[in-house]
């Protein structure tokens, strides 16, 4: 059987999902040929760069237009008016992916973004108008792989055969905008296999030099290293109980050094980009982060209650409002409200109830679940052909 894992780079996260099933198919069933792409290999320099500095850019800069943006395309129509008006331009990238697809000739493709399933819908509707049942029945088994608890609009595309969602409740938004109930399951959103078993937190503290005598609030900035850090600190510094921080920076060398020299009244520690976040997750008492949809994902798992400052109208908000109601996180619009906020929750009852309810919202097998459910439907295919193997 072949495999193809197809994303996009557009923060960290979509990454992180294609790796997390990369790791869960090959254990899942390794004889597979197993094959991760990046669309944006294909884009040209110039859209590569407008693409990748874009969100980022427009997110920091301008939240309130991302949010209005993704307002006005979270719709069913609209999003199929605005896939209908892409495919009248011709395009390079999308043509190299076809030629990608049909030379791959996968089983099954796995998106952990949404702009692929556009193209796989193109071939589908292409590959059915020629009439022949041998196109249509090599047409992969299409899974959309939403990575936030809420799904926009432009995850819908009817080529999809499959949606794994985060939640019970993202399911039923999508089955009140059309999807076929049976095509939707809760499996979680998909996280490397390491978020499945608590870290003995001990050694970890050893390694990086923490205090056992402290809590400790873990300062997350994300892959990019965005997000108002510096702020976040110099605000937790006037907390008056005793903690101790360990911040990281991500890709964002120039934080990292600019962090590193400053002096604090609690003790901090400041790493760069981190492979080992499900230990630094296991070692914090609170996490303070953008709610994004892979590292809420992997700080649930581990059990841990989130902090969130300043989420970004949009997904980043629906995610908010997932976890706040659940009682697994806390929020604050504005940073200078942080230390009355963290002041409270150091060492209190409430934020012991807050571990709970994570440690119940946790799904650390989201990716082996989407892995069995995405065989399962593809399973009597496979039966089929292996009886009539003319068909």
């Amino acid at each position: 059987m072949r495999v193809l894992i197809a994303t996009v780079t557009a923060g960290a996260g979509h990454l992180a999902a294609a790796a997390a099933l990369d790791e869960a198919w090959r254990a899942f069933r390794p004889p597979d040929t197993v094959e991760q792409l990046d669309l944006v290999k294909y884009f040209s320099p110039l859209h590569r760069k407008i693409h990748a500095d874009g969100y980022l850019t427009l997110v920091g800069r301008a939240p309130e237009l991302w949010g209005m943006m993704f307002g006005k395309t979270d719709r069913p129509e609209v999003a199929r008016k605005l896939n209908r008006i892409k495919r009248i331009f011709p395009s390079k990238s999308r043509l190299r992916f076809m030629r990608h697809v049909r030379e791959f000739a996968p089983d099954i493709v796995l998106c952990t973004h949404y702009l692929p399933l556009e193209t796989l819908g193109l071939m589908r509707s292409d590959d059915a108008g020629h009439g022949s049942r041998r196109l249509r029945a090599a047409s992969p088994l299409v899974v959309s792989i939403v990575t936030d608890f809420e799904a926009h609009a432009l995850w819908m595309e009817p080529c999809v055969d499959l949606y794994c969602v985060a939640a019970e409740e993202t399911a039923a938004r999508l089955v009140a905008r059309g999807a076929a109930p049976e095509s939707v399951v809760a499996t979680g959103i998909p996280i490397a296999a390491r978020f499945s078993a608590r870290p003995d937190p001990r050694p970890v503290r050893k390694a990086l030099g923490l205090r056992d005598d402290l809590e400790t609030v873990l300062v997350l900035s994300g892959g990019f290293g965005t997000g108002p850090i510096a702020a976040i600190l110099a605000e937790l510094d006037k907390v008056p109980q005793a903690f101790q921080t360990l911040v990281v920076t991500g890709r964002n060398a120039e934080l990292r050094r600019e962090l590193a020299v400053q002096d604090r009244k609690h003790p901090t520690h400041v790493l760069g980009f981190a492979t080992n976040m499900h230990e630094l997750i296991g070692v914090g008492d609170l996490i303070i982060s953008k709610p994004g949809g892979l590292t809420t994902s992997e700080v649930l798992a581990l059990g841990k209650p989130l902090f969130i400052v300043s989420p970004i109208p949009g997904q980043e908000a629906a995610n908010s409002d997932f976890l706040l109601e659940r009682g697994a996180a806390a929020k604050v619009n504005r940073v200078e409200d942080l230390p009355f906020r963290v002041g409270q929750l150091l060492g209190s009852k409430k934020l012991a109830e807050m571990a709970r309810a994570a440690r119940g919202l946790g799904r650390p097998e989201a990716a082996r679940r989407v892995c069995e459910e995405t065989f399962k439907r593809l399973q009597p295919a496979v039966e089929t052909t292996a009886d009539h193997p003319d068909a």
